[in-house]
């Protein structure tokens, strides 16, 4: 057979794995040179090793649809990503800055608004965020921490650079597949591990346990830990249920929750009811609580909000921390860091074009074939312009939405994504765009995982990664090479 990395045509993109020439990048040489020691045969075997990993851990997302919810295998991509540990370190470290920048503008913006006194922030795009919540004024979460979890998706560009695209910190979800990821990798490709510096990625879900832990109001030895779901219907309800395993956390929906007259929270058991330190909440803002938000949810905990106020309870992530979490506010951040830190970003934005701004808006409405417009608080992937591949009917829409309610879009320039090796078919690979959600916590101390959750556009030329919209995943491994 002749090698499968031979026959790989690199695009006119920045691929990760093997550069212009054909030749593999330093962190991929072991794995191409061990993936062309394969015959197809035995590579499909390993293929179909991992489809059947995957049915048998029960691995699934769920995709909503008009005609009802469908639970599906995760998708998932045989040949790894590989990244520098050298390059990795810089994004790493760009990351804490991040976090640790985007957690001082909420408590400001909870308590004094130096930032918009100062002229950082227009008061007018904080005043209409609609996940500024007014309820969540003068608290003050320990270690004035209000988004304990953060998904920040990055992309590479052409020269291999690492650029922010959004960040994510209400309920970010997607790092139980990073772990699956690896479980999956090491049972189709074990040889690698014994002979590969790959950097382990096992450790989240124990730091994410101390990350939870230190926020608890008790100063006790065994703080109880809770993982608040809206349910098994909801679409990362598998997360919810590997995270509370892995932690030895309780599970928890909203009803098996209550508030008593002391003001602290408990949990109903067949003992009776047992206090309860802190909720790693996985239900949005709005459905937490029915005495403070929506009156009309099921799904939270009434007077959980006043428990909170009251110190007696910590919610990761707390609520309001959503309002960083805008996209308007996203074209903001390096001001941010510069403001609060007093340092330069080291992770770029994406340049972004604010539809506020007459001129920029302008600008976004003539070139609406050329630039990805973006709803400022949609996820997912849905409710985007993607303009070379839109038509003229969804351009025209485009642009009546932007001018009824310009503060709610965005535009940025279609991205150079970088690619990477897919097999897409029985011994072809082919290049796939891809972005990659490392996961930052921050507590007492900060911990970001060693890579991340890394999408791919399964389909040729896409750049949509999101699974609900088709994409897929591999697993991301940090390799450090020699003379590292």
């Amino acid at each position: 057979m002749e090698k499968l990395t031979s026959q790989y045509q690199t695009s006119v993109f920045f691929d990760e794995l093997i550069d212009n020439k054909g030749t593999p990048r330093s962190p991929a040489k072991q794995l191409l040179g061990y993936l062309d020691s394969l015959s197809e045969d035995e590579l499909e075997k390993r293929r179909l090793a991992a489809e059947a990993t995957i049915q048998e851990m029960g691995i699934s997302f769920t995709v909503y649809t008009e005609e009802g919810n469908i639970d599906r295998a995760w998708p998932f991509d045989i040949v790894p990503r590989t990244i520098e540990a050298s390059d990795w370190k810089v994004a790493e470290a760009g990351l804490k800055q991040r976090l640790k920048a985007l957690n001082l503008f909420i408590n400001d913006l909870y308590h004094d608004q130096n930032v918009i006194k100062d002229g950082i922030i227009p008061e007018h795009i904080i005043k209409d965020s609609k996940n500024f919540r007014p309820e969540c004024v003068g608290v003050s979460p320990a270690y004035g921490v209000w988004a304990h979890i953060c998904g920040t998706d990055l992309v590479r560009d052409e020269n291999g650079d690492f650029f922010v695209l959004e960040d994510n910190l209400r309920v970010p979800s997607g790092v139980s597949y990073m772990l699956e990821n690896r479980a999956i990798t090491k049972r189709v490709l074990p040889e690698m591990f014994e002979n590969e510096s790959i950097l382990p990625v096992d450790s989240y879900t124990s730091q994410l346990f101390d990350t939870l832990a230190a926020l608890s109001p008790r100063d006790i030895e065994n703080p109880e830990i809770v993982v608040l779901t809206p349910g098994i219907y909801n679409s990362a309800y598998f997360e919810h249920a590997f995270l509370a395993q892995q932690m030895g956390a309780e599970l928890v929906e909203g009803s098996d929750l209550f508030v008593d007259s002391d003001d602290c929270v408990y949990m109903k058991t067949i003992d009776g009811p047992e206090r309860v330190d802190v909720i790693y909440r996985r239900i949005d803002d709005l459905f937490i609580d029915p005495e403070a938000f929506d009156p009309e949810s099921v799904l939270g905990v009434a007077g959980l909000i006043r428990a909170w106020r009251a110190g007696n309870v910590a919610l990761a992530n707390a609520p309001g921390a959503g309002v960083a979490d805008d996209k308007v506010v996203y074209a903001y951040v390096p001001d941010i860091i510069r403001y609060f830190l007093k340092e330069e970003p080291i992770l770029k934005n994406v340049e972004t074009f604010l539809c506020d701004d007459p001129e920029q808006r302008a600008y976004v409405l003539e070139n609406l074939d050329k630039l990805v417009v973006k709803p400022a608080n949609e996820s997912g992937g849905y409710g985007m312009l993607v303009g070379p591949h839109s038509t003229k009917k969804d351009q025209a829409l485009f642009a009546e939405l932007i001018t009824k309610n310009p503060r709610n879009y965005i535009a940025q320039p279609t991205l150079k994504l970088s690619t990477a090796p897919t097999l897409i078919s029985k011994g072809v690979l082919e290049p796939r765009h891809l972005d990659l959600r490392p996961f930052i916590l921050q507590a007492k101390d900060t911990y970001v995982t060693t890579g991340g959750l890394t999408r791919v556009a399964m389909k040729k030329g896409s750049l949509v990664v999101n699974s609900s919209q088709g994409g897929g995943s591999k697993d991301t491994w940090i390799v450090e090479t020699k003379g590292q």
